[in-house]
């Protein structure tokens, strides 16, 4: 079985002391491919080092996540914007809005996602974007932007059933994780039905681990848990989600 962590942040602090045994464990637990979302300019140099010890399993993004878009924002963007016209990268991201924390900062990240919009579109790349409590904000930046060029996924979606048909309407996916194992997850009403090509698995770690990890550090090789969740609400055989999953992302990030 090839499973794919379409989003995990593998170069984390919290994997520093085993970070090697940690990936081995997802290897041997059939997750062989990992594509990492960058934060902001501090975790680069380390998602480097780590793409760098596993070229044939970790793949980066370059982005700036919402909540790392501050009063100095565009200083930022600017990194992120160099770094893309340097080397390959899987995707711009993660990007998008987070208004848990801080909605004050609601008109910066607006304009930082729009910045990361346009190049996405400029480079070619998909767009992986964190929407946490900002579906309906982020949606309407997407809906407005797409010209039938852009493409990705909504990350960690936790939305509803009509959410999930407006993210596949917009032509982007459905990233899957720790949440649709939880008893509460919502997800026996918005997966069942939906076409398996929509959806990406992913971890998010370290955190979010699903049921029975839950509240403790996640790491990849706990994707089969939701692979077998998903395969259980879709009425689907696991080696079927695990190719189907692989593939969307294969295609999706061109890996």
């Amino acid at each position: 079985m090839h499973l794919t962590d379409s989003h995990a942040h593998v170069y984390s602090e919290q994997f520093k002391e085993d970070r090697d045994a940690m990936l081995q464990r997802a290897f041997e637990a059939g997750v062989q491919t990992i594509v990492m979302p960058n934060i902001d300019h501090t975790s680069i140099d380390v998602m480097l080092e780590t793409e760098l010890q596993h070229p044939r399993q970790c793949f980066a993004m370059m982005g700036l996540h919402p909540c790392s878009v501050g009063r100095h924002f565009e200083k930022e963007l600017y990194e992120v914007e160099t770094w893309l016209g340097q080397r390959p990268f899987a995707a711009v991201g993660e990007c998008g809005i987070d208004l848990h924390w801080d909605k004050t900062t609601l008109p910066w990240q607006q304009e930082a996602l729009r910045v990361q919009i346009a190049l996405a579109k400029k480079h070619d790349l998909p767009l992986v974007l964190h929407t946490r409590e900002a579906f309906q904000e982020t949606a309407e930046l997407i809906e407005t932007a797409q010209d039938g060029t852009l493409r990705g996924v909504f990350h960690c979606f936790s939305g509803s059933r009509a959410e999930a048909e407006r993210v596949i309407g917009l032509g982007f996916k459905l990233g899957i994780g720790g949440v649709a194992t939880f008893k509460n997850g919502g997800f026996d009403q918005v997966l069942p039905g939906l076409a398996l090509e929509h959806l990406l698995l992913e971890t998010d770690c370290p955190y979010l681990a699903p049921v029975p990890y839950r509240g403790k550090r996640n790491e990849p090789a706990y994707l089969p848990l939701v692979a077998h969740r998903v395969a259980g609400l879709l009425g689907k055989d696991l080696e079927e989600v695990a190719e189907a999953t692989t593939r969307t992302a294969q295609e999706l990030f061109r890996l």
